[in-house]
């Protein structure tokens, strides 16, 4: 009877785990971390009915330890120990990552899920915590050394009695031990050696090197140099740049808008729209909904090149580069073709942040069908973006200057603002970037057309 009842207890709970595995699965999300070996005790759940009632009995017998206390420790044992810190899993897209710096020494003292090392990967920035409160007995990582998921990073001893314990340094007698070997002084001589002019030797030597590189002129720096190892996130950004100029057919069309429009619609509706939705009105909340538009329009733009088909897409999800300190990072706005002026501002508000901050995650860079970069912020008048693979076309936004311009018969001073699209020319044709380009104009310089669908 008991064999039966432990037979249906592991069943039942490894049938539930199942569920709830591929209920995950099925949603897009990740597997809770305590079921991520779910899959172990699936398999040896359904391997109980070849266990033999005798082997039941045997593992049953044991009232000291009850069977699923065996099943969950071997699950801890993989996840590392209790004092283990531990690199956590960082996503299907991201294998490893390098240990950018740690925050913590032996003998500091760590709370819960406190930080102890950062882990940058090729997109974002991963905090590593503890699990436990204690103190640091022993780092087992080095900066700038890549790790992987499950990678042991530090020991912790917990609670303060373990860790103070921790010092029992027997290096002070071995350092007693060193006067003896002194006496053995013959070292002194050596010295009178060295006079037979080997340092006269040393000055052949780079007359040796400069003869083998004759053409090479080396001045001395000029205030010093420093050499720093290049970030993941740079390196990525600077190789897939690169490969979208490998790969893509880049050709960029410029055109200049007049502001003066959607300048004075902000101005005369900003209090309003921030005393009502709690957020400033921008310009770039304006871009958005005219890119969106435009996408609707010309759909080749918003498509892209799979092997030797082209998918068009249905939806649109805006990608905002971003500047920061560590990188460029491209947010995206999903569900753009579904949001207002009001629910832009804030997503853009909040992604800027995360961006800004480090905390922005994987998940909020993943996708985007067509890019805006606003180099206008940082006093651009005029540039070539690049396209973000594996999109298909990007807008430039510039800064935005006052201009003369001819209106009918007259000569007028206007906000001016330059706007460059880089698009790829395998897929998307000269007319099609123009008419797009065109069609971001007129909706710009007339916002009506937006309310109107035009």
């Amino acid at each position: 009877m008991m064999e039966r009842a432990l037979l249906r207890l592991l069943r039942s709970h490894a049938l539930r785990a199942s569920r709830i595995s591929s209920s995950c699965f099925l949603q897009g999300g990740a597997v809770p971390r305590r079921l991520q070996h779910v899959r172990a005790l699936v398999s040896a759940a359904s391997s109980l009915d070849k266990v033999s009632q005798f082997e039941l009995r045997d593992l049953s017998a044991s009232r000291h330890k009850p069977i699923w206390e065996a099943w969950s420790r071997g699950f801890a044992d993989v996840a590392g120990g209790p004092g283990d810190i531990v690199v956590p899993f960082m996503g299907d897209s991201v294998p490893d990552g390098v240990i950018a710096a740690i925050l913590k020494k032996p003998g500091d003292a760590v709370a819960v899920d406190e930080i102890v090392a950062q882990i940058e990967t090729d997109k974002v920035t991963i905090d590593v915590r503890s699990p436990v409160a204690g103190k640091i007995e022993s780092v087992t990582a080095k900066e700038g050394e890549t790790v992987t998921p499950g990678t042991k990073v530090a020991i912790v001893a917990v609670g303060e009695a373990g860790a103070m314990s921790v010092p029992s340094p027997p290096p002070p007698k071995e350092e007693k031990v060193a006067p003896p070997p002194e006496p053995a002084a013959p070292a002194p001589q050596p010295p009178p050696q060295a006079p037979p002019k080997t340092p006269e030797k040393v000055p052949p030597a780079p007359a040796a090197s400069q003869s083998q590189s004759p053409t090479e002129v080396h001045l001395p720096p000029k205030g010093g140099e420093r050499r720093i190892p290049m970030t993941r996130l740079r390196k990525r950004v600077a190789t897939r740049l690169k490969d979208s100029q490998n790969t893509f057919a880049l050709l960029t069309t410029f055109n200049e808008i007049d502001m003066t429009n959607l300048m004075d619609m902000r101005a005369e509706y900003k209090d309003a729209f921030q005393e009502k939705h709690g957020v400033k009105l921008g310009f770039m909340s304006g871009f958005v909904k005219v890119a969106v538009s435009a996408l609707q329009q010309l759909p080749s733009v918003n498509a892209v090149i799979d092997g030797d088909d082209i998918i068009y897409r249905d939806y649109v999800d805006i990608s905002i580069a971003v500047g920061t300190s560590k990188g460029l990072v491209v947010p995206v706005i999903r569900g753009a073709d579904h949001m207002n002026f009001a629910q832009i501002e804030k997503t853009i508000n909040t992604l800027g942040k995360k961006a800004n901050d480090g905390s922005i995650s994987i998940d909020d860079m993943a996708g985007g069908t067509f890019t805006i970069s606003n180099g206008g912020v940082y006093g651009s008048l005029i540039s070539t973006p690049i396209i973000n693979p594996p999109q298909s076309a990007i807008l430039g936004m510039h800064s935005i200057q006052k201009r003369p311009v001819v209106i009918g018969t007259n000569i007028v001073v206007r906000p001016m603002m330059y706007v460059a699209l880089t698009y790829d020319h395998r897929l998307i044709d000269g007319r099609e970037a123009v008419l797009f380009l065109r069609a971001v104009k007129d909706k710009v310089e007339d916002p009506r057309r937006l309310l109107l669908d035009l």
